[in-house]
Order: C-alpha cells, then sequence, then structure tokens
C-alpha cells in the first residue's frame, strides 16, 4: 500500500440510541464526540440510526409479506385479466 494516502484506521463506539446499545470496533470514521466505556478509555463515538440491536430482521420481529394471498385478494376483487 502506497503510504501517506489512507485514513487512520482506530478504534471507534458505533451507538444505536434508539436500543441503547453500543459496540466497539475499529474504523476509518471519526468523530468530534467520545464516550468513555468500562475499560477507562475514551473513544469516539458514531452514533447510528439502527443496528442490529434495533432491526426487526436481527430483533425476530419482522413481519413476512403474504404475497400469495395479496394477489388471491386482488384477483377476487377486480377479476383476472384477459389473456391475449
Amino acid at each position: 500500500m502506497k503510504p501517506g494516502i489512507h485514513p487512520a484506521y482506530g478504534p471507534v463506539v458505533f451507538r444505536d440510541k434508539a436500543a441503547d446499545f453500543a459496540f466497539l470496533t475499529r474504523s476509518t470514521l471519526t468523530s468530534d464526540r467520545t464516550i468513555t466505556r468500562e475499560d477507562g478509555n475514551t473513544y469516539p463515538v458514531v452514533d447510528v440510526e439502527i443496528s442490529s440491536a434495533s432491526h426487526p430482521f436481527y430483533t425476530g420481529t419482522a413481519r413476512v409479506l403474504d404475497t400469495a394471498g395479496r394477489v388471491e385478494r386482488f384477483e377476487r376483487r377486480y377479476g383476472r385479466g384477459e389473456s391475449r
């Protein structure tokens, strides 16, 4: 890799405020805001709108759409289209 052209890669805390959940990882993102973790170290913090702690797919609250039922309801309501 060419020296001096890549952004700094270091520890960053990503915080999901909706779920009151934060995790420490490494990233090239930076922030002016900081947070002090349980280990006593201060890290930059990046607030995210959704994470695995609040996403419906990962929390098990995802809804499955019944597409077959929707098609049948549409055909009952408006009739079947004529074939050409």
